[in-house]
């Protein structure tokens, strides 16, 4: 370990302790409250995801809107039982359970946290400002899933009663400012949730991914005959490089799952997680919750070379999408990435009828390879009058460039001219 990544992992340290106790001070005394002007809400905090009747999540979960993974109790709990979401590693379970006249009508997974790491929407420079104001910017609580920039829904309930999401919203300010935090966070929310949260005065904010639509098309062969010329050769000879080497690419899910795939994935993560960004969120035993729990929700799309896997890409499989999560390999071979990563989950989107194949944040490199820039959006409540003014002043600036920046690209995508990118999203995917 570098001298560099052992400082920053005692400051870290450093952190969680200095936040550890005010955390266990706010969940010890937090009791269930009724929401002010509306009596007949109850809210509860809850310190792990299986706390939650498994019952009431399903049902909740499913009537959130289409099947995704990364919202099922199973997901939280591989995340916390295995050790990647813990109050050790600066994610401690607060999860919201949200009552009316006696019954559970929503469910809020939420995490009071002592830094920013492992959000993919940042805002470290709203901490140092914070910081730098006299002010205490940690713990804040924190909306998402962990480890997980893919977008979903946050708040699990009846997507279609607003009167219910908009008494929610008022619950989770009130319980921003019971627990005396600077700030509660919303990630990777759905548009429709966005707009409510507008509404509850939330600062909202606007990012971009980039994503691949599924035009209905038969083959990676079809899907080419979109694109320019130009892009359509070079996406050709890309995939042509990757595998030059004598190199196998395995799909590899549900009950073909084992543990010497997820050992040989689990090298991958870590080698090349310790090279980009020194301490990897999830542990080994993540891996083998996933399989116990949701093999056939998870794709594993690996590379073998005489006999050996070298390289790995972890999915995971909703109603409509293909989600692309961690990569890794132990071998550098020219393209590998882009085969496995997004040229391997578009055939097997075309092949399984998805619709959309999601692969991970950022990577404007995407959009050469037919992915095309999504907006992504967060909501933010931030206790402090001023601090939240300025706020949203900043992120309704950030949201003018975002939109320049998502048009721009679209008028310089890799398609075909004769092709409607807005015809593109919305064509409905055929049965297969």
């Amino acid at each position: 370990m570098k001298s560099w990544e052992r400082a920053w992992q005692q400051a870290l340290r450093w952190v969680f302790f200095s936040v550890s106790h005010r955390l266990d001070q706010i969940s010890s005394s937090f009791s269930p409250f009724t929401v002010r002007q509306l009596s007949e809400i109850t809210a509860k905090i809850l310190s792990s995801a299986d706390a939650i009747d498994a019952t009431v999540w399903s049902r909740l979960a499913a009537a959130s809107g289409p099947y995704n993974p990364f919202v099922q109790q199973r997901f939280f709990n591989a995340l916390e039982r295995s050790g990647s979401a813990c109050e050790k590693t600066g994610w401690k379970p607060f999860h919201v359970s949200i009552e009316k006249e006696g019954e559970v009508i929503g469910i809020v997974p939420m995490y009071a946290k002592g830094h920013s790491q492992g959000e993919y929407v940042f805002d470290y420079a709203w901490a140092d400002a914070w910081h730098r104001a006299g002010g205490e910017y940690y713990p804040k609580l924190q909306v998402s899933v962990p480890f997980t920039p893919a977008t979903g829904p946050r708040i699990l309930c009846n997507r279609d009663n607003k009167e219910d999401l908009s008494a929610i919203f008022s619950t989770l300010k009130q319980i921003c400012q019971k627990t005396g935090v600077s700030s509660l966070h919303i990630t990777f929310m759905e548009k429709n949730l966005w707009d409510i949260a507008n509404q509850n005065e939330f600062v909202c904010r606007m990012d971009q991914q980039f994503h691949w639509q599924n035009a209905a098309y038969s083959s990676f062969d079809d899907f080419l005959g979109d694109l320019a010329s130009k892009k359509r050769k070079n996406l050709r000879r890309e995939r042509k490089e990757a595998l030059a080497n004598d190199i196998e690419i395995e799909h590899i899910t549900g009950a073909s799952l084992s543990e010497k795939h997820w050992d040989a994935f689990f090298a991958f993560y870590l080698d090349t997680g310790q090279r980009k960004w020194g301490t990897p969120y999830l542990t080994r035993s993540f891996f083998t919750e996933i399989q116990n729990t949701m093999a056939e929700e998870t794709l594993l799309i690996m590379a073998k070379r005489n006999g050996r896997y070298i390289a790995g890409a972890l999915n995971f499989i909703g109603e409509n999408t293909l989600f692309g999560r961690n990569w890794g390999c132990i071998e550098d071979h020219r393209f590998l990435h882009f085969e496995i990563c997004y040229y391997q989950a578009i055939d097997f989107a075309i092949e399984n009828g998805l619709k959309t194949v999601e692969a991970g944040a950022q990577g404007s490199h995407k959009v050469a390879r037919g992915y095309l820039p999504c907006a992504t959006y967060s909501a933010h409540w931030i206790e402090n009058d001023s601090f939240r003014d300025a706020i949203s002043k900043f992120v309704d600036e950030e949201k003018t460039y975002v939109e320049r920046d998502i048009n721009y690209i679209e008028q310089h995508s890799p398609f075909n001219s004769n092709v409607e990118l807005r015809d593109l999203r919305e064509i409905r995917v055929k049965e297969t």
